[in-house]
C-alpha cells in the first residue's frame, strides 16, 4: 500500500486520509516510466517527498519536468505557496532565482498514466512525475485544494474591489480576520468532501475489477478482504460526507448570522469612535479658549507665587494639535518623588551635602537673579571682542507652498519598510538634509560652553543631561521628513569665530544609512557621534529609531561622557494632524568618573495627569548616591535640584517602593528660545535651522547646500525639485550598480574589494566604550583653507 504521507499544511485531517491511499486506478506503470521512477527513489530518498511548513499553506518536494528530447525530465525543487507553484533547480535558489510560476486559480490539473501530472495555464503546460504514486497523489491533493483556494481567494478580491469602506483599519480587524479564515476553512473541508466522494468511488470501482479477474484461489481471499475494508471505508466516508454536509449547512447559516452581528458592531464601534474624537476636539478647544481668556490666561503675578503659577500653566499648554492620539495611562511612574526643603535651614550646611567642594554647590543654591538673561547671551564670556566678528545671517526663508498631497495614498503599501527605502516625493519634506537636522543638536551648545567649566563632575554632568534634551526642542512642530542623505554628502557649520566651534557630518553608509559627525570646540570640548537611523511605518504611526552612541570630551577634565537618543514617533499618519513625541531612557555614564545620569522621556498620554512630554532623571555618584534630581520637559526647559536627603517611601499598589528626595530649590539648566515670526509658514524652524542651509561660499563641493533638490524646494519650486530628486537617486544607483560590478570582478579575479570608504571618517574602536564607529581622521579643514577638493565625489 505504500508508507503512510505526512498530511498536508492548511487542510485538516482529511488530507491525510487520502494520501494514506495510493490510487490504484491508475494504470500500470510502463517500464521507461517505472525505471525513472526507481531513479528518482534513489536519488531524493526521503528529501523527495513534498515537506508541508507547519501552521501555513506551504508545500515544497522533489518533482521531475519535462526540460526537452535530450535532457528529458530533470529533478527540480517545487514549491506550492498561496496558489502559486513555483520551481527552482535546487533548494538554495529559492533566495535569488525562480525557474517559472503557475499561478493555479487559472490552471488545468490532469493526471496521466502512472506517476504523471500535468498543469496548463495560459498557454504554458509543466509536465511532472513524482518518484511514486503515494508522492503523486499527495501533490494532486495539495494542488487541488491550493487551487480551489486560489479561486476562493480571487473572486473574494473581486467581490470586496467594488466596495470598500473608508476606514480599512476596521476590515482588518481581528473579528473579521478570523471570519474569513472560518470561511477559508469551510471551503477546505467541502473541497476534502469531494475528494473523498471521488477517491472512494474510484477505489471501489478498481476493487470490483480486480474481484472480476481471474486469479487463484488465494488472492481471491485476499481480495475480497480488501473489498470489506473498502466497503466499511466508504460506509465511513459516506458517513462523515452526510456530517460534514450538515456542519456546512449549519456553519453556513450562522456565518451570515455573525456577519451581520460584525457589520452591526464594526458600525456601532466606529461610531463610538467618532463620538470620542469629537468629545476630545471639543475638550482641546475649550481649554484652548480657557488659556487665552485675557482675564484668566493672565493673573496678577504676586511676588510669592512666582513659580507657582507657571507650572499649573505648563501641564495645560501642551495641547497644540486638533486631533488627539489616546493612550492608556501611563503605568511605568518615575521611581522617585521629590520634596522640595526649606532653602534657609540647608544653607549653612550646604557644603557637607555633597562630595563636591562647599564653595562650589553654595555657588550652585545661590544663584544670582540674572540666570536667565546670561542663558540668553550664550554665556559668551569673549563677546566684546567677537560682536563685531559675527557675520549677519538670514533670518527668512521663503513661505512654504501649499501643495495638497495624501500622504496614506503613497504610504499604504509600504507598511512595516525602512523609511530609507520608501520613495518620497519632497512634498512631504522640509528644505533640510539629516546631516543639517543632525547639526541642530548644537543650537545650544553654550550648555557645554558653561559645563565645560564646571569644577565639579557631577554639576557638569546635569548641563551635559540637559544638552541631550535640548536637541529635541526643535522636533515637537517639525513633522516633515528631512531628505536622505547621498553617499559621500558633507555639511559643514564653521562657527569659530562666533561661537567657537566647527561641526562637520559625513554620510559613510547608504544602507543602512548612517552618519557621521564631529564638533570641536576651542572653549573646552569635543563631541563626535556616529547615528543610524532604523524606521519602521507601522500604518497609523512612524517609529524612528537613532542607533549609534554620541561621545562628549572636556578638555581640561579628561570627563567623557556616553549616551544613546530616544525614539522618536510620528502618530496620526493614516488621518489627522501630524504630531511628534519622544519616548525611552536616555543613561548618560561619564566613563573617567563611573557618574551616571538617568533620563526618562515619559509618552504622551491623554489620560495622564502628568505634564505632557515630561522628563525627568536622577544624576548618581560612582556609589549610586543620588546628588541631583532633573524635572523639565524636552520642548521646553529643564530644572536641576539639588539633593540634601533621601528616604525610601512606601510601596506603591504594584509593590514598588518609591524613593523620597528632598531637594533644594530648582535651578533653570536650559530654556527653549523662541521660534522666530512666521515660523510656521516656514516649516517651524528655529533661528538656526533657518541659517543651515544659507548659501556660503568655499564649502565642499559635497555639501548640502549645493543639492539641487533641496534648494529648488527651498524656492518653493517643488515640481522641479521632485525630477532633481529622482535624477540625483538614480545616479547614487548607478554607482552603486557599478562598485558592485567592480565587487564582483575582484572576486572572480580572487583580489581584495576594500568597497566604499568615507573621506574624512575612518573606523576605530573606542578605547573607553570598546564600540567600533566612524571618527574624523583629520584633512577637511585644511583641505578647505586650500579649496582642494580633487578627491571628492561628483554626486551632485
Amino acid at each position: 500500500m505504500g508508507k503512510a504521507a505526512a498530511p498536508c499544511s492548511g487542510s485538516g485531517g482529511f488530507v491525510s486520509i487520502l494520501t494514506a491511499v495510493p490510487c490504484l486506478s491508475c494504470k500500470p506503470q510502463p517500464p521507461a516510466e517505472r525505471r525513472m521512477s526507481d531513479q528518482g527513489r534513489s536519488c531524493s530518498s526521503s528529501a523527495s517527498a513534498p515537506a508541508p511548513a507547519p501552521g501555513s499553506d506551504t508545500y515544497k518536494g522533489w518533482l521531475f519536468k519535462w526540460t526537452n528530447y535530450l535532457k528529458g525530465y530533470q529533478r527540480r525543487w517545487f514549491v506550492l505557496s498561496n496558489g502559486l507553484l513555483s520551481y527552482y533547480r535546487t533548494q538554495a535558489e529559492m533566495a535569488h532565482t525562480c525557474r517559472g510560476t503557475i499561478n493555479l486559480a487559472m490552471a488545468h490539473i490532469d493526471t496521466e498514466d502512472s506517476c504523471n501530472i500535468v498543469l496548463s495555464s495560459g498557454g504554458r503546460t509543466y509536465h511532472l512525475k513524482a518518484s511514486s504514486e503515494v508522492e503523486r497523489q499527495r501533490w494532486v491533493t495539495a494542488l487541488e485544494l491550493a487551487k480551489a483556494k486560489a479561486i476562493r481567494m480571487m473572486h473574494d478580491q473581486s467581490d470586496d474591489s467594488g466596495d470598500e469602506e473608508p476606514a480599512s483599519p476596521s476590515d482588518r480587524s481581528e473579528t473579521h480576520s478570523t471570519l474569513k479564515t472560518l470561511a477559508s476553512k469551510l471551503d477546505d473541508l467541502s473541497t476534502c468532501n469531494d475528494l473523498i466522494a471521488k477517491h472512494g468511488a474510484a477505489l471501489q470501482r478498481s476493487l470490483s475489477e480486480l474481484e472480476s479477474l481471474k486469479v487463484p484461489a488465494e488472492g481471491g481471499e485476499k481480495i475480497k478482504a480488501v473489498n470489506e475494508r473498502a466497503t466499511l471505508f466508504r460506509i465511513t466516508s459516506n458517513a462523515m460526507i452526510n456530517a460534514c454536509r450538515d456542519f456546512l449547512d449549519l456553519a453556513e447559516s450562522h456565518s451570515r448570522k455573525w456577519q451581520r452581528a460584525l457589520q452591526y458592531e464594526r458600525e456601532q464601534r466606529i461610531r463610538l469612535e467618532e463620538t470620542i474624537e469629537q468629545l476630545a476636539k471639543q475638550h482641546n478647544s475649550l481649554e484652548r479658549a480657557f488659556r487665552e481668556a485675557p482675564t484668566l490666561a493672565n493673573p496678577p503675578t504676586a511676588p510669592n507665587t512666582a513659580q507657582g503659577s507657571v507650572r499649573p500653566l505648563k501641564g495645560e499648554a501642551s495641547d497644540e494639535d486638533e486631533e488627539t492620539e489616546y493612550f492608556d495611562a501611563m503605568e511605568d511612574a518615575p521611581a522617585f518623588i521629590t520634596v522640595t526643603a526649606d532653602h534657609k535651614q540647608h544653607r549653612r550646611s550646604g557644603s557637607n551635602l555633597s562630595g563636591a567642594s562647599g564653595g562650589q554647590h553654595n555657588d550652585w543654591n545661590l544663584e544670582d537673579q540674572g540666570f536667565d538673561s546670561q542663558h540668553q547671551a550664550s554665556c559668551n564670556d569673549s563677546a566684546g571682542s567677537e560682536i563685531q566678528l559675527h557675520k549677519k545671517r538670514r533670518s527668512r526663508i521663503p513661505d512654504k507652498p501649499n501643495y495638497s498631497l495624501n500622504l496614506w495614498s503613497i504610504m499604504k503599501n509600504c507598511i512595516g519598510k525602512e523609511l530609507s527605502k520608501i520613495p518620497m516625493p519632497v512634498n512631504f519634506n522640509e528644505p533640510l538634509s539629516m546631516l543639517q537636522r543632525l547639526t541642530e543638536d548644537l543650537e545650544y551648545h553654550d550648555l557645554l560652553d558653561r559645563a565645560a567649566k564646571c569644577e565639579s563632575s557631577l554639576e557638569q554632568l546635569c548641563y551635559v543631561a540637559a544638552f541631550s534634551v535640548s536637541s529635541y526642542s526643535t522636533t515637537i512642530h517639525r513633522t516633515a521628513k528631512p531628505f536622505n542623505p547621498l553617499l559621500g554628502e558633507t555639511y559643514e557649520l564653521d562657527r569659530l569665530e562666533e561661537h567657537g566651534f566647527r561641526s562637520l557630518c559625513e554620510q559613510v553608509s547608504h544602507h543602512p544609512p548612517a552618519a557621521a559627525h564631529h564638533v570641536y570646540s576651542r572653549r573646552g570640548w569635543t563631541l563626535w557621534q556616529e547615528i543610524t537611523i532604523a524606521s519602521k511605518f507601522r500604518g497609523k504611526y512612524l517609529s524612528i529609531m537613532p542607533l549609534g552612541a554620541i561621545h562628549l570630551q572636556f578638555h581640561s577634565s579628561g570627563n567623557h561622557y556616553v549616551w544613546r537618543k530616544v525614539t522618536s514617533t510620528v502618530h496620526n499618519i493614516i488621518v489627522g494632524k501630524l504630531w511628534i513625541d519622544q519616548s525611552g531612557d536616555i543613561d548618560i555614564v561619564n566613563h573617567r568618573t563611573k557618574e551616571t545620569c538617568q533620563l526618562k522621556f515619559s509618552p504622551y498620554s491623554y489620560f495622564s495627569r502628568d505634564v505632557p512630554r515630561k522628563v525627568a532623571g536622577v544624576a548618581t555618584d560612582s556609589e549610586g548616591k543620588a546628588h541631583y534630581i532633573l524635572s523639565g520637559t524636552w520642548d521646553e526647559k529643564m530644572e536641576c535640584s539639588r539633593v540634601v536627603h533621601s528616604s525610601h517611601g512606601a510601596s506603591s499598589s504594584e509593590g514598588k517602593q518609591k524613593t523620597v528626595y528632598q531637594t533644594l530649590a530648582p535651578k533653570l539648566l536650559w530654556k527653549k528660545y523662541p521660534l522666530p515670526e512666521n515660523a510656521e509658514n516656514m516649516y517651524y524652524f528655529s533661528e538656526l535651522a533657518l541659517t543651515l542651509n544659507e548659501p556660503e561660499e568655499g564649502v565642499c563641493v559635497t555639501d548640502s547646500r549645493l543639492r539641487p533638490d533641496q534648494r529648488l524646494m527651498e524656492g518653493g519650486r517643488w515640481d522641479e525639485a521632485n525630477v532633481e530628486k529622482q535624477r540625483l537617486e538614480e545616479k547614487q544607483r548607478a554607482v552603486r550598480r557599478r562598485r558592485e560590478a567592480e565587487a564582483a570582478d575582484a572576486l572572480d579575479g580572487g583580489r581584495e574589494y576594500e568597497g566604499y570608504q568615507p573621506l574624512w571618517f575612518e573606523k576605530k574602536v573606542d578605547v573607553i566604550t570598546g564600540e567600533a564607529s566612524y571618527v574624523y581622521k583629520g584633512g577637511y579643514w585644511e583641505a578647505k583653507e586650500k579649496q582642494d577638493w580633487k578627491v571628492c565625489p561628483d554626486i551632485f
